[in-house]
Parts: structure tokens; C-alpha cells; sequence
């Protein structure tokens, strides 16, 4: 039952053009051991927070809790099917970005994807 809720739970939800902030969360099944990282950014969040702000209630809804294991940003680049992330969150601090592109490979399979800890 709890394994299907994670698996209801997108790995992956980005804006398909443009730069902006991302954050690596950990959603895990409540008062269980099962659990699954997923990404989610948007140019629509003036900060890292704001993206958690709006997929904590989703996840919570699920019934499943969740924790933010850090931000960065991530640049795509849908026409030339290419996904760079670096950076960092300055209230979350920086996400493991090779688990996130990780993430992405598996999401864009046709991308050339990168990560990096440049700050810029």
C-alpha cells in the first residue's frame, strides 16, 4: 500500500525552458521506512522555500511526510535537449546535485545532462 503511494509521486516536475531554483525532496512514507527523493522547480519561485511551500500540502495530502535535502538551480534547454544544475539554496543549502541529474537522466533520457557545484 505505502510502496504504491511513492510510486503515484512524479521522480521529476521542472519548467521546460529557462533558469530557476530547484529542490531535491525526500518524501517518505509516514511512520514507515519506505521513501523516494523527487525533484521539482519553477521559474515561479522567488525562492527555494516556495517550491517546498507548494509540494509539502501536495505530499502531505498522499500521506506522506517530506524533507528538503537542498536547492541549487537548473537550466533547460528543451530545443537543444540539454539540463545543466549547479548552484545552491541559500536557506537549504546545496542538494546532491548528482543524485538530481541523476533524476533528470532518468525523466529526459534524450538529454545531455550536467551537473556541477559552480555557483554560477
Amino acid at each position: 500500500m505505502a510502496a504504491n503511494v511513492l510510486c503515484k509521486v512524479s521522480d521529476v516536475e521542472i519548467d521546460p525552458d529557462g533558469v530557476f531554483k530547484y529542490i531535491l525532496v525526500r518524501v517518505k512514507v509516514k511512520d514507515g521506512a519506505e521513501y523516494k527523493d523527487i525533484v521539482r522547480g519553477t521559474k515561479n519561485a522567488q525562492y527555494h522555500n516556495h517550491i517546498f511551500e507548494k509540494v509539502s500540502p501536495e505530499m502531505q495530502n498522499f500521506g506522506l511526510d517530506c524533507t528538503c535535502l537542498g536547492g541549487g538551480k537548473i537550466e533547460h534547454n528543451s530545443k537543444e535537449k540539454t539540463i545543466r544544475v549547479f548552484g545552491e539554496s541559500t536557506g537549504y543549502g546545496k542538494a546532491e546535485h548528482s543524485v538530481t541529474a541523476e533524476k533528470l537522466k532518468s525523466a529526459f533520457q534524450d538529454y545531455n545532462i550536467t551537473w556541477s557545484d559552480d555557483k554560477k
